[in-house]
């Protein structure tokens, strides 16, 4: 872990370096002071004002060293810190964007928000803390603790006895809290997951009257964090009255010996001044303190572990999907060969999710797909633009593969594949932005007259041209302001920008009306014929038009044939057309959109 995130340094190596140079310099000039000062409590009583004005001229300027290089100590580790933050977060975003699907599965958005906020936040309070306080305490602890022994041995070895003890009761209070801190990021994950959920979902919320039910629910997440500060929090507060005590107790014990020594001439030097006696004090409070700041800091530390380890598992993820050494930049056509293909989410699980998919797919064919829920539809899909690879053959006599333009997948350079073979998913996203701005992900050199023209493939440009500043009209963040039906048809227009050879639609015209989706797929055969099509739909209206229709059972090819094949042979796609053809309650007939 800490190779992991030390990588992430570069860049502020220097501030890295010249904070804690600083900080050894303060405590230095600070460790002056008390002894500086002794001299002059001892000169007013002498009355040698001479040595008075030298030493205090002498204090000013250790007090104004001390400033500048506490100063320079704030801002390089201040620097540092943010610096090693930004670095951490750039770099984990990074690696979530080489993600696989099967690599973001093993993490909640929720957990990725977590990381890349709260987590690398108390990480950069940490390395603060390390550059300035982890040095700062223990070096100073050691100097006030020689200048003291230079002092008075005897009265310096009550701080020594302090400082075990103390040690000792810090280690329990720290590692009795370690095992809260180390629960509290979970609790995160869930209240951050449960203000994400209410927020994307908020018109079902609303919609069934759910407000109470989420109030609870993030209630309860919120409770859980703050149950786990409380108890971790309720630890770590030993800390301020067990060190209060520890020190009040030593200038107690010190006052009363020192009395001894200088009143009544104990066993104590008699040569202790009441000059040595106050700086005495003042390194009992700097040793003691210090000792208080370095609990702080482990504290600190063990909070932070569980976010470092937490932010070094995304770090240390390595996408399952990689480009080869030698990638392929040309994708000829947009043929498709499944050959013996498997395939499964986990590979522990007993049964694949797809098994046994065998079939060619013509260039420029139109492929229509239909099954029931959990048929695998979207997995088949998936598999073309290498969002998932599929399973390796389970013996060495056994072929399997699946060709694109007929090169296998797994030889094609990631981004050409992947531009090849444009796919509309099921969960249609649109960005904060214009319209434009959000078809130009297609393309982002897409003049406006390719963007029109998309939109009239994918019937979008009737109600663009409705709307007051048309194509320059403002999405908010998901697509708030369009309809479902909108939405999918300004996602279409975004995937054919692309120009691609393959283009996939995963039931992606649902919320569009019978007749819009009539004239969508019409576009698409008279206006890119050698674009192969692959169409995903529950209404068999929406597939029946293809060239041939694939159905899918358990994650088993069950059918394929036209649509009048698979009238006659295929009972699967039989019933569901026949249930309807008698549903006389379909609400778009009449061109109504969802």
């Amino acid at each position: 872990m800490i190779r992991t995130l030390g990588k992430h340094i570069k860049g502020y190596i220097t501030a890295s370096i010249l904070t804690p140079l600083c900080m050894l310099a303060e405590v230095v000039v600070e460790n002056f002071i008390p002894l500086l000062m002794s001299v002059i409590i001892d000169s007013i009583g002498t009355g040698d004002l001479k040595k008075i004005y030298i030493t205090s001229a002498i204090m000013l300027l250790l007090a104004l060293a001390g400033l500048i290089t506490g100063f320079g100590g704030g801002v390089f580790g201040a620097k540092a810190s943010t610096g090693f933050a930004k670095n951490l977060r750039k770099a984990m975003f990074a690696n979530i964007q080489t993600f696989s699907f099967s690599n973001i599965d093993k993490f909640s958005t929720a957990g990725l928000v977590t990381r890349l906020t709260t987590d690398v936040t108390n990480i950069q309070n940490a390395y603060q803390m390390i550059l300035r306080m982890a040095v700062r305490a223990p070096f100073s602890l050691i100097v006030a603790m020689i200048m003291a022994f230079s002092v008075s041995p005897k009265m310096a070895s009550v701080y020594l006895i302090a400082v075990i003890i103390l040690g000792i009761i810090l280690a329990f209070i720290t590692g009795g809290a370690f095992k809260y801190f180390s629960q509290v990021f979970k609790k995160y994950d869930e209240l951050n997951e449960s203000v994400q959920e209410n927020v994307t979902a908020m018109r079902v919320v609303k919609a069934y009257v759910r407000e109470d039910y989420e109030r609870k629910k993030f209630s309860k997440a919120s409770y859980n964090v703050y149950k786990m500060f409380i108890k971790a929090e309720g630890i770590v507060s030993l800390n301020a009255p067990i060190m209060m005590t520890t020190v009040y107790s030593c200038i107690l014990i010190i006052s009363w010996l020192s009395a001894q020594a200088i009143v009544a001439g104990g066993n104590l030097p008699p040569n202790l001044t009441t000059g040595n006696l106050t700086s005495l004090l003042a390194y009992c409070m700097n040793i003691l303190m210090s000792l208080m700041m370095l609990s702080m800091v482990f504290v600190m530390i063990t909070m932070s572990l569980s976010s470092g380890k937490r932010i070094a598992e995304v770090l240390n993820e390595k996408a399952d999907i990689v480009n080869p050494t030698n990638p392929d930049y040309d994708v000829p056509d947009g043929s498709i060969t499944f050959k013996n293909v498997n395939f499964r989410y986990n590979q522990t699980s007993e049964k694949p999710i797809l098994e046994n998919i065998n079939i060619h797919i013509n260039s420029g064919e139109t492929i229509g797909i239909m099954g029931g829920t959990g048929s695998a539809k979207s997995s088949f899909v998936n598999l073309i633009s290498r969002l998932y690879d599929i399973e390796p053959p389970a013996d060495e006599n056994t072929e399997s593969y699946l060709l694109v333009g007929g090169k296998d997948v797994k030889s094609y350079d990631l981004d050409t594949l992947r531009q090849e073979v444009s796919v509309v998913l099921q969960k249609n996203v649109l960005f904060s932005g214009s319209i434009l701005d959000n078809l130009r992900w297609g393309d982002p050199n897409a003049t406006e007259e390719e963007c029109i023209r998309a939109c009239k493939l994918a019937c979008a440009d009737e109600f663009i041209e409705k709307m007051p500043d048309k194509y320059n009209t403002h999405i908010e963040q998901g697509g708030a302001n369009v309809s479902g039906g909108q939405k999918q048809r300004l996602c279409i227009a975004r995937a054919l920008l692309k120009k691609p050879k393959i283009l996939i639609l995963d039931d992606s015209t649902s919320a569009v009306d019978t007749l819009t989706d009539s004239r969508i797929r019409k576009a698409f055969k008279e206006e890119i014929p050698d674009t192969t099509k692959i169409i995903i739909a529950q209404r068999i209206s929406s597939i029946m038009d293809a060239d041939r229709i694939i159905v899918l059972d358990d994650g088993k090819i069950n059918g394929i044939g036209t649509h009048n094949e698979l009238l006659e042979n295929n009972e699967i796609y039989r019933e569901v057309y026949m249930q309807q053809s008698n549903d006389n309650g379909d609400f778009d007939k009449k061109g109504g959109e969802a």
